[in-house]
């Protein structure tokens, strides 16, 4: 059985006091809940900080990118090794943003996910198609590139330190969603992606989330799709009650 994840991105929001005082917030509101994995993605500067306010409940540290090196001359980039000494479990790689604005590619995307598992993070490998690749019927060209791309040498056991975030890039911060109908296609591309390339049985393990303006109103409609396994969670992660109402959502 494939247990749901529920991770927030925060994105370049949140300060130390700020981001300390959210998850002050959440953890009461989700400290009784079951059958999920909880996992949220602050900024580098107070990784630690939330790291600290979280220990012992059942929140996961995310980071929100990392570099493939372990250390080395790279000025302003942070390596896995260093995401696991600030007490991360998880990190987020290929977000769209990241390839929007910062010109990442398949390429670097697949050398930093490498790192990170070898590092012992599990990863949160972010895909998904813009606006006008779906429009012109790209779409699944797309995503069959990104994955196969992004898992390229990823070896069939690393691969359940991978989990799969399918994103529409025209539906990050728009308030557009995907219906239900829409993201339930995608993903199972998705996992028949999966099953091409390793095995059916990988695939039916491998655990793929929803990303893309997901509030509390959206989330049960996507999770009862059958190969939707969650959300990637980006301004409704930013307030506890709106979290955690994500969280929860099978209550």
């Amino acid at each position: 059985m494939r247990v749901p994840v529920i991770a927030g991105n925060w994105k370049m929001y949140k300060s130390a006091a700020e981001a300390c005082e959210l998850v002050g917030g959440l953890i009461p509101l989700v400290k009784n809940s079951s059958g999920v994995e909880i996992v949220v993605a602050p900024v580098f500067t107070v990784l630690s900080s939330v790291g600290a306010a979280i220990a012992g409940t059942n929140i996961r540290l995310s980071a929100q990118d990392c570099f493939w090196e372990e250390e080395g001359a790279f000025t302003g980039e942070i390596s896995p090794k260093m995401l696991l000494d600030a007490g991360c479990t998880h990190v987020i790689i290929g977000h769209s943003e990241r390839r929007q604005y910062f010109g990442e590619t398949d390429a670097s995307v697949n050398k930093k996910i490498t790192a990170a598992i070898s590092s012992g993070l599990t990863v949160l490998f972010c895909i998904g198609e813009t606006l006008a690749e779906r429009e012109a019927g790209r779409m699944f060209e797309v995503l069959k590139t990104q994955v196969t791309g992004g898992l390229a040498g990823i070896g069939a056991q690393a691969l359940a330190d991978v989990i799969i975030a399918y994103e529409p890039v025209w539906a990050i911060g728009t308030g557009k969603t995907a219906s239900n109908d829409q993201a339930q296609e995608a993903h199972a591309f998705i996992r028949s992606l999966v099953a091409q390339l390793y095995s059916p049985e990988i695939a039916a393990g491998i655990r793929i989330l929803y990303g893309g303006s997901v509030k509390p109103d959206n989330i049960k409609g996507l999770m009862e799709q059958p190969d939707i396994d969650g959300a990637l969670v980006g301004g409704a992660s930013l307030k506890a009650d709106s979290f955690a109402a994500i969280v929860n959502f099978p209550a």
